[in-house]
């Protein structure tokens, strides 16, 4: 999915209290890339991500993608764009507690016109073994893979992850990212991944610095780094 925005606008609140969170902000992120989108708490970031997934409408400018401009289109049409095109990974992994992995996953199936094989994703997630367990009976890890494989199965054109890695410990943040990176490889998803952690934008195509609602800097990587390589 190519993203193309342009000129967003994006505010809270009325009059004197109100406060402008994205301040006329244009980017293009090209299909089948992964984009991270760094900055302080109070960038924008959260934001346009929700917009980009449809749960926010810009105040004003335009958003292009899959030959849709977002911003002009109904609750319901909004609705079935997340449904065909999008895929969401949250920092709080948001697992049906009575549901095993593999019935977790399969929700993100049921979502999807055209599904990817459901045991193939599983044991890519390297959850083969803990298909049948229950969420409380995961570690953190486990439980950021089952939260992939749900939003990846539906063989998503465009993968929302917002801090992915923000409640994991070191090591497994880097199996997360790796097991990203492997499946904008193997399947050509573009990702957008939202992140405090500067080390992650050497694994990134684009790499796009907010700062106060605008962007500082958008530069291309023009060499990635295995997600297993990087430290920080």
């Amino acid at each position: 999915m190519h993203l193309q925005i342009q000129g967003i606008y994006k505010g809270f609140g009325s009059g004197s209290s109100r406060v402008e969170v994205l301040k006329n902000l244009s980017l293009n992120i090209e299909e089948g890339s992964i984009c991270v989108l760094l900055g302080p708490s109070g960038s924008g970031k959260s934001t346009l991500l929700n917009i980009l997934g449809g749960i926010e409408k810009p105040d004003r400018g335009s958003l292009l993608l899959e030959g849709k401009q977002l911003e002009k289109l109904t609750d319901k049409e909004l609705l079935s764009y997340r449904k065909e095109y999008l895929g969401y990974v949250f920092q709080s992994y948001n697992l049906i507690p009575n549901l095993t992995v593999r019935e977790n996953v399969e929700v993100g199936a049921y979502l999807s016109k055209a599904p990817l094989p459901i045991d193939e994703i599983i044991r890519l997630l390297g959850l083969w073994e803990h298909r049948d367990k229950f969420p409380n009976q995961l570690s953190g890890g486990q439980q950021q893979r089952t939260s992939i494989g749900r939003a990846t199965v539906k063989n998503p054109s465009l993968l929302l992850c917002d801090e992915p890695t923000g409640a994991l410990d070191y090591n497994t943040s880097k199996e997360i990212l790796k097991l990203l990176q492997n499946i904008n490889r193997k399947y050509g998803s573009t990702m957008v991944i939202v992140t405090h952690n500067d080390a992650i934008s050497q694994m990134a195509h684009q790499v796009v610095r907010l700062h106060d609602g605008s962007i500082r800097s958008d530069e291309r990587n023009p060499n990635q780094v295995d997600a297993e390589l990087l430290e920080w």
